[in-house]
């Protein structure tokens, strides 16, 4: 195919065959895709999703993933036949970056980094299957699918302000935990507070850089602070939700007249009984997922407090693997759509009126990871943001994990993470091979490309001390 290189920033695949719209790529000739990798097919398969509008989104940190790529934006208009695709969320239902910050400084880890680390690596559970913080009956269960982590707050864990720094207000609205198989109960109920496996972690960070006092001040961040990052979702529950859907949409969409060049896109319209049920499963394991952030990032501050004698404030817990339902304007008109956002975050700029009171000037904290050992950084939304308020979600991979298997040395790789003053706690080596460094791109190339294309913009570049990883 061709890509047309509009601005240094961003390449544009024009309509052709089955597309309804263009194919936008954020990036830069350095972070496009190589040949093959078979991410930019998925972009222009994207773009024949019935009721398309705008274009077929990719962000800087694109890569392949199952039907939509990973780092895919699009969004379907609800009154015109537009449909919702459980690909185009994924799997890991509402996966995102909590972040929460110390009274504490750089130095103040150094002198109890063995104890602090010891001590979340224990109140940590991770890794495949069970073990949780938090054991819940099944009526519990339903509370919290319906509720998320205002559910945990009224049981104790937490405060009324988490609720206020948490995208949505701490849940998503109209979960109907009805929609959620048996099959997926049974596999989300041991694990509400646990990290998984994966790229999933949680690192004690450390504001290494500021770009804007008073938005870093808004968001409660300043220079040399102590923090702690957490990246996980909606483990077994959310993977059962999407398998669940995927089927059976896949059997219902001739029913609809529908048909889309992969068998991964699977869809049928917003309105259909099959979606409807989809989005009130989907917003159930939402509410799961920020539940289990809030519930493990409860535990770090309790951790740290008893340590050092300070606990943790949530600074913002964001998602990015999500469709929502939003209202955006598209060619002069206010349009009703179902955006997917898949290895996507949302960026909000100043001034939206979904944003809280203490965060509406500042615009909505943005929560982009690097891989292992490298920087991370808390952007905010800006006003001209493209793809429907959307930016990348962190520095995407580029190697499989088997590929990064073979070509790292764990136990080198961990040498040079301690040389480099990052103290780490994982549970295998395997796992730690999976996410080297050197299996991800450049997250400061990455950030680069999307503040210049206008999507967000810097406020603070965090860098690790320590890791936990399942």
């Amino acid at each position: 195919m061709e890509l047309v290189e509009e601005t240094p920033y961003r390449f544009r695949i024009e309509q052709h065959g089955a597309m309804r719209v263009p194919g936008v790529v954020f990036a830069s000739r350095r972070l496009l895709p190589p040949k093959g990798d078979g991410a930019l097919d998925q972009v222009v398969n994207v773009a024949a999703l019935p009721g398309i509008v705008g274009a077929s989104y990719a962000m800087p940190d694109m890569h392949w993933g199952y039907g939509f790529p990973i780092g895919g934006v699009a969004a379907t208009d609800v009154r015109a036949g537009g449909v919702v695709s459980p690909g185009g969320v994924g799997f890991d239902i509402s996966c995102g970056v909590r972040l929460l910050a110390a009274e504490l400084d750089r130095p103040d880890f150094r002198r109890v980094a063995e104890r602090i680390m010891d001590g979340l690596s224990r109140a940590t559970p991770r890794g495949a299957g069970r073990g949780a913080v938090w054991e819940l009956p099944r009526e519990g269960l339903d509370r919290l699918l319906e509720k998320g982590c205002h559910y945990a707050v009224a049981r104790g864990r937490g405060t009324p302000r988490d609720l206020e720094r948490c995208e949505d207000g701490g849940a998503v609205a109209d979960a109907e935990p009805g929609r959620v198989s048996a099959r997926a109960r049974d596999r989300g109920l041991g694990q509400i507070g646990s990290l998984g496996s994966g790229n999933h972690f949680l690192e004690v960070q450390a504001v290494a850089e500021i770009y804007d006092e008073g938005v870093a001040g808004a968001f409660g961040l300043r220079l040399d602070q102590l923090c702690v990052m957490i990246h996980c979702g909606s483990r077994g529950l959310g993977h059962q939700i999407c398998t669940d859907h995927v089927r059976s949409m896949d059997e219902s969409m001739a029913d609809y007249g529908l048909t889309v060049p992969d068998r991964q896109l699977a869809c049928t319209p917003v309105d259909s009984p099959a979606g409807r049920a989809y989005l009130g499963a989907m917003a159930a394991a939402a509410n799961y997922a920020r539940a289990n952030r809030h519930v493990l990032g409860v535990a770090a501050g309790e951790v740290l407090r008893k340590v050092t004698g300070c606990g943790l404030d949530l600074v913002y817990d964001i998602s990015h693997n999500l469709a929502k339902i939003e209202t955006h304007e598209v060619e002069g008109q206010r349009r009703t759509l179902c955006v997917h956002r898949k290895g996507a975050t949302r960026a909000l700029p100043p001034g939206h009126p979904e944003l809280p009171p203490g965060l509406r000037e500042a615009g909505q904290p943005v929560l982009i990871p690097g891989s292992m050992g490298t920087a991370s950084y808390v952007l905010t939304g800006v006003p001209t943001g493209d793809a429907f308020f959307s930016t990348c979600h962190g520095a995407g991979r580029t190697q499989s994990r088997h590929q990064a298997i073979r070509t790292t040395d764990p136990r080198r790789l961990r040498r040079d993470l301690e040389h480099d003053g990052i103290v780490v706690r994982g549970s295998s080596a395997r796992g730690l091979a999976e996410e080297a460094p050197t299996a991800y791109k450049d997250v400061d190339a990455v950030v680069a490309v999307a503040e210049g294309a206008g999507l967000c913009r810097r406020i603070a570049r965090l860098v690790p001390l320590g890791v936990v990883k399942g």
